[in-house]
């Protein structure tokens, strides 16, 4: 039985239920602090453990090809509870990973509630964590409480950083029109769980979506509050309406890009297409791919049933937008994601400034690794920047920021950021010829390169895996 202090987690999203499994998996005790049911927020509509607030999909689970896939692989191999509670209760979803958002939360909560290393309090931190808690991780992600808010703005001289999100609507399977909507995987691409014919796509003529995007310029919006009036949306998330108002194409070079669909009634693509993925394992449940929304409700009713194939569409949920704040986390964190000013508190999550469901879930897994290792008594690295992992940590402890000058004169550039190959560091020599010895030419160069920087990320990552390892019992022996 190890004697080591308990670890506090505060948030029990999708980063905190991360870094209570990674610390109890150590064999430290962990309690684990949920403000739901005792209080709720805008977005969430249950009291379970890492819920889905917006869409049910983890992105892209191909690990040679996609950054977010390489994350998922480095995730699983590091004993993820988010990923294998995914993997668990994962929906056809072409070449993405979605999951029932259900059962994937009833999921999450059952295994840490059930581990008795794991202590779940139920109600609010008001304020900074008592001074006796020596080892804790705040992951109260982007909709972190005004009174903790507040208590980290006056503790480290800064704002937090903020940023809208918005929320897609979920319709019911049997109000969508099958005559017109048809079942397809864009190019057929068969992914976890799914058979390459996932999505149900809604085609639209040009008049068809001309129409539309004037009735998503023209609808009413949510408003703002005054002092919301200046706070960016994260480019990753935004609104359809948004989009629409940077140029009427952008939305059919978006989410409603139709390449790769082909309409059974015509055999061609259509002009635009909208699309739906299974948002629970019954299959009763569809979200819309890409449609956030600051639409009113009344709103969002009118002009989604104007699609093709949603004239008749019952809504189980309509779309919304939330405020989430975020640190200006390479000023304020160091590279094992503890705050400067008050090294027993760790950050994980979204507040670190990470955009993404896998991406904050990621963050909960080191700083969970860390704070066991420091409860334990040991140290442990970060992991190389060379992995998924690494690269993020990386990007949100001062990858970027490249000087103390560009720190003093540009503090609050810092935006919330998925993981990407672009933060990864470049191949010491790119490919240049395939596997069969055949010389890369134009796009297929670019794809063998980013198959070549995940095999170099795993490779790394198992090192640093066997080392960590071997630290942890060479230094508790």
């Amino acid at each position: 039985m190890t004697t080591s202090p308990a670890v506090h987690v505060v948030g029990a999203g999708l980063a905190g239920s991360e870094a209570a499994h990674q610390i109890a998996r150590a064999g430290v005790p962990v309690v684990l602090h949920e403000m739901r049911p005792v209080r709720g927020t805008e977005a969430h509509k249950t009291d379970g453990f890492a819920e889905l607030v917006c869409s049910n999909s983890f992105r892209s689970d191909d690990w040679e090809n996609n950054a977010v896939g390489l994350l998922h692989e480095e995730m699983r191999r590091a004993g993820s509870l988010i990923m294998a509670a995914g993997d668990e209760h994962k929906l056809p979803a072409g070449g993405a990973l979605a999951v029932d958002r259900d059962a994937f939360s009833a999921e999450v909560t059952a295994r840490l509630s059930e581990n008795p290393l794991v202590t779940v309090v139920r109600g609010e931190i008001d304020g900074l964590p008592p001074a006796d808690w020596t080892n804790v991780i705040i992951a109260t992600g982007p909709l972190t409480s005004p009174a903790l808010s507040t208590a980290l703005a006056r503790l480290t001289g800064e704002e937090s950083l903020a940023f809208f999100d918005a929320i897609a609507p979920v319709i019911h399977r049997d109000s969508i029109d099958t005559t017109i909507a048809w079942f397809q995987s864009r190019y057929d691409k068969a992914g976890p769980g799914g058979t390459g014919a996932d999505y149900l796509n809604c085609p639209m003529t040009k008049p068809e979506y001309e129409a539309f995007v004037d009735a998503l310029l023209a609808g009413e919006k949510t408003s703002f509050k005054e002092w919301e009036a200046s706070t960016p949306y994260f480019d990753g998330c935004l609104p359809v309406e948004v989009m629409a108002e940077r140029g009427r194409d952008t939305l059919r070079y978006g989410p409603m890009k139709p390449v790769g669909l082909d309409d059974p009634r015509t055999g061609r693509w259509p002009y635009a297409v909208v699309q739906l993925r299974q948002d629970n394992a019954l299959g009763t449940l569809w979200n819309m791919v890409g449609f956030q929304t600051k639409l009113k409700h009344a709103e969002q009713v009118r002009v989604f049933r104007t699609i093709p194939g949603l004239q008749n569409a019952e809504f189980a949920r309509l779309g919304g937008l939330h405020r989430n704040t975020y640190l200006n986390s390479p000023k304020l964190l160091d590279r094992s994601l503890r705050l400067k000013a008050e090294p027993r508190l760790r950050f994980a999550g979204q507040i670190t400034g990470v955009e993404g469901y896998v991406e904050s879930a990621a963050m909960g897994l080191l700083a969970g690794r860390f704070a066991a290792a420091d409860a334990l008594g040991y140290q442990t690295d970060a992991p190389p920047a060379t992995t998924a992992l690494g690269a993020l940590l990386n990007h949100i402890t001062g990858g970027h920021l490249v000087s103390e000058e560009e720190e003093r004169s540009s503090a609050r550039s810092f935006q919330p950021m998925n993981v990407n190959y672009g933060l990864l560091p470049d191949l010491a020599q790119a490919p240049t010829h395939d596997r069969n010895g055949a010389r890369l030419k134009g796009p297929e160069r670019g794809r063998e390169k980013k198959r070549a920087m995940s095999r170099r990320a795993i490779a790394d990552l198992t090192r640093w895996l066997d080392s960590a390892t071997s630290n942890a019992i060479r230094q508790s022996a």
